[in-house]
Formats: C-alpha cells, sequence, structure tokens
C-alpha cells in the first residue's frame, strides 16, 4: 500500500476524524478484524449477520491506528481512533479512486465474465510478473469492497494491477470501472450465472459490457470472438479492441487444439494483430479444453501491453493453479483421484467441468458428485436437467445428485437413459460421504461440483482425509 495519513484519508474521502492523530500514518487497509496489524485501518462494514463496527476494539488493540466507521466508536479504554464517514464501504470506493487517479502508475487491467475469472486472473498475474511487479486479487476480490482493497494494496513499485469485477445487478460493473480506470478490460463470457438476478443473458450482457463502455479511448477492449454477445460489446466502447479466441477472424487465436491424457491443453497462438503474423505453442497445465480460452484471453492482454509473444507463451506453458477448490486435482491415499471444483458452478463451468472428468477417466470409473447450481431463475429446472442428461452422454460412470435443489438433475439423468444406480438422488452432504467411502474404488476419478453456498468441498475434504466427514 502506498502509505497515507489519516488526516490525508479523511480529506480525501471527506471524513472527519475522530480520537486519532491526523499525521499518524497509514500502511494497509483490512476489513476483518483478526487480520488487523499494527499501522493498518479497519474499515466497519455493517453485514447482513454481523456489524463491523462491533469489533473495532478488537482491530485497535491488534495495532489498528485507525477506523473507518459510520459513527463514533467506544471501547473499554475510551474513545477509538476513527475517521467518521456515512458510508465506510462508498468511502473506500473513494480513497480507491483517488490512489488509482493520483499515487499509481501500474497498469490496471480489469477482468470480468460469467465463468473464468480467477482462473484467468491467476494466468495473468503468472504472466505479467515476468515483466514487472504485479498485484494482484486474493481469491475472487471482486465486489465493491474486495476491488477497492486490491487497488489500495499496490504501491509506487507495481507495474501491473489486476483486478476482478464480479456483478450482482445493472450498474455494479460501471461502480467498480469509475474506481480501478482500467488500461485494459477483459470480458471473456456471458453465461447463465445471475439469470435469476437479471432475468435474461441479455441482461447480463449489458451488466458485463459496462466494463468496455467505461474504457477511454487510449484504453484497450479485450473480447471472445467465440462469444457472440461479447464480439458484440466492440460497438460499445470507445477503446482499442483485440479479439481472442478459436474463430478465423480472431486477432490472437488457438489453432491445432489437442489434450493430452490428464486433459491438459496444447496449441499454437496465433497473432495477427495489426496484421501481425507470429506464434508459438503452448502447453497448459491447467486442466479442461476450457482453459484455452482463459489462455488466449491472458495472452491477447498481455500482447496488449507489449509483453513478446514467446515470453508469455512460456509463462503459460509454466503456470499452475493458484486459487484453491478450481478443478484442484488430487491423489488419495486410496488411489483414486478427486477433482475438487466446489468453489462455484454454474451450467457453462458445470459443462466444462463434466468434459473434463470424461477426458481424465478413460478406462477408469468416472463419478460426477454434483450440488445445486444457484442464481439460475427461472431456467433453474432446464439448466438442471440438461446438466443430468449431459452426464449420461458423457457416459459418466456414476453420477451423485447432492441435496433437493439437484433432484430435476437426477430425472433428466433417468430419463437420458441412465440405469440401475448410474445416477442416485441423496438429500444430504453427509449421505453423499458415506456412499462414496463405500463404494468409491482405486483407480476412480471423483468430479466434486456446485454452486459455492451448497458446501460441497467438505465431500472432497473427506474423501482426501478418509475421515467419515
Amino acid at each position: 500500500m502506498i502509505a497515507l495519513s489519516i488526516g490525508e484519508i479523511a480529506s480525501v474521502i471527506g471524513g472527519r476524524v475522530d480520537a486519532a492523530d491526523p499525521e499518524v500514518t497509514v500502511t494497509d487497509v483490512v476489513v476483518d478484524s483478526r487480520a488487523a496489524v499494527a499501522g493498518a485501518m479497519y474499515v466497519a462494514i455493517a453485514g447482513e449477520r454481523v456489524d463491523g463496527h462491533d469489533f473495532a476494539a478488537d482491530a485497535v488493540a491488534a495495532g489498528s491506528v485507525a477506523v473507518l466507521s459510520a459513527k463514533p466508536l467506544v471501547g473499554s479504554d475510551g474513545p477509538l481512533p476513527c475517521i467518521v464517514v456515512d458510508d465506510p464501504v462508498t468511502g473506500l470506493g473513494l480513497l480507491a479512486a483517488t490512489v488509482r487517479r493520483d499515487r499509481l502508475a501500474a497498469k490496471v487491467v480489469a477482468v470480468t465474465g460469467s465463468s473464468g475469472k480467477t482462473t484467468t486472473k491467476d494466468l495473468l498475474a503468472t504472466v505479467l510478473a515476468t515483466a514487472g511487479p504485479t498485484v494482484s486479487p486474493f481469491g475472487s476480490f471482486n465486489t465493491e469492497v474486495g476491488l477497492p482493497l486490491t487497488v489500495l494494496s499496490a504501491d509506487e513499485q507495481t507495474q501491473f494491477l489486476i483486478v476482478e469485477m464480479g456483478m450482482r445487478g445493472l450498474g455494479h460493473i460501471s461502480y467498480l470501472v469509475d474506481i480501478a480506470d482500467p488500461d485494459v478490460g477483459v470480458v471473456l463470457n456471458v453465461g447463465s450465472a445471475h439469470l435469476g438476478m437479471l432475468g435474461s443473458r441479455q441482461a447480463i450482457a449489458d451488466a458485463k459490457a459496462e466494463l468496455v463502455a467505461g474504457l477511454g479511448g487510449a484504453a484497450i477492449a479485450v473480447l471472445n470472438a467465440d462469444d457472440p454477445m461479447v464480439r458484440a460489446m466492440s460497438g460499445a466502447t470507445a477503446a482499442g479492441v483485440v479479439l481472442f479466441g478459436e474463430s478465423a477472424d480472431a486477432d490472437v487465436r488457438a489453432i491445432d487444439v489437442t489434450l493430452d491424457s490428464q486433459a491438459r491443453a496444447s496449441f499454437v497462438i496465433q497473432d495477427s494483430r495489426g496484421g501481425r503474423d507470429e506464434s508459438a505453442r503452448v502447453s497448459l497445465r491447467l486442466v479442461g479444453e476450457h482453459n484455452v480460452s482463459n489462455a488466449l484471453a491472458v495472452a491477447a492482454t498481455a500482447l496488449s501491453l507489449g509483453l513478446p509473444l514467446a515470453e508469455i507463451a512460456l509463462a503459460l506453458s509454466e503456470a499452475t493453479s493458484r486459487s484453491k477448490w478450481r478443478m484442484e486435482i488430487t491423489e488419495s491415499p486410496g488411489g483414486f483421484t478427486v477433482i475438487n471444483d466446489a468453489y462455484n458452478a454454474n451450467p457453462e463451468s458445470m459443462r466444462a467441468a463434466l468434459k473434463t472428468l470424461a477426458a481424465l477417466s478413460v478406462d477408469r470409473r468416472s463419478w460426477a458428485v454434483l450440488g445445486e447450481m444457484r442464481e439460475l431463475g427461472e431456467d433453474s429446472v432446464a439448466e438442471h436437467d440438461a446438466i443430468g442428461r449431459l452426464a449420461v452422454r458423457l457416459d459418466i460412470s456414476r453420477l451423485v445428485c447432492v441435496g433437493e435443489g439437484t433432484r430435476v438433475m437426477y430425472l433428466g439423468a433417468a430419463n437420458e437413459g441412465s440405469w440401475s444406480d448410474e445416477a442416485i438422488h441423496v438429500s444430504s452432504i453427509e449421505a453423499a460421504i458415506e456412499l462414496l467411502h463405500t463404494e468409491v474404488a482405486r483407480g476412480d476419478v471423483v468430479l466434486v461440483k456446485a454452486s459455492r453456498s451448497v458446501g460441497l468441498e467438505r465431500v472432497a475434504e473427506a474423501l482426501l482425509s478418509g475421515e467419515p466427514g
């Protein structure tokens, strides 16, 4: 973080200093009192279940020199040092926007999409780090809280700053763009996630397009040529446009795509931007053919920032997964393979995961342990039905549908022609763990995937630990 005094921060965000020394320097910003360290500013956020103001005294005791709060606060030893504003979240965003505009020299890259954001962000961080100091979000810091924290974690030496932009409704990405002011905006895809919130894929596309609409004329929009809704965004931006994909007219294109026995993709990247004719081979360590598109997005971005194609290809070939529970492959002590992809799920990522499972389990028994895909609205029934049918078409050996929300998925598999116990519905995570401990055998491959709120990572953890859950 670029160090700022309490007084400077208060001036930037229009706050009032209360019981604090304006000359004291802030060297870190946290939103979790347990993460507070000496020199930190703790941002007290009132959530649905807990109010961060209740933990402000703990943060100060741990070394925080100020609390960004909505009211003056008093601890057991007297008033706490505060910067008081109407809304701490808004104040945090305003601080990050000002630091980005006035203090950071880094090139800022923003990534959004219905799926693949975190994987792409992680790959991009690996590639850009070969060219200079790079800051990227921890986990999925892609909200109105997480993105400002990422911006504020950069300093004067940072050359590349990567931010991930999630979306919870129209206007949300516009707000994040105003804070980050990206030099490059990347849109990966428009999928079915958030259908329950926005009602249609077009509405989701409109929300994602807020990223490119907010780019200036000197910026670059990196768009997926293989997704018609993303390609169409080229008409919604003043920025220069670079298309990536397997389409023949993509500026940064993949050809000769193959998968090895571990479902890892190899391909040739062709760079034809502005009449160029350059190519390099990439062999990914990440599993799943869907990562070809993510890697192309990274290559197009890095090329736009001036990195040589040969160095990009080498870095992509050496990159490994940096975030947990995303196609995390582990060999168990019992001799079977667990693919833990339980961080999140939507129809597109579920299909990609099932195809990867099928590719990994040739001549081996495959298990798909699937939970509910949430936030699909009125499309939920059709999408769960389709996933059940796809599992049968891909010849997945055993489909285990966990929880009431997957009953339609189970029925879809049954209607597609699963027989005997190829597909089974269980009511709970505990029931799934009991079944798997009884029946999974050496050599099997087990995929675990669901929306994050389902908590299906417990299944993967129980399988790997050998414990009954």
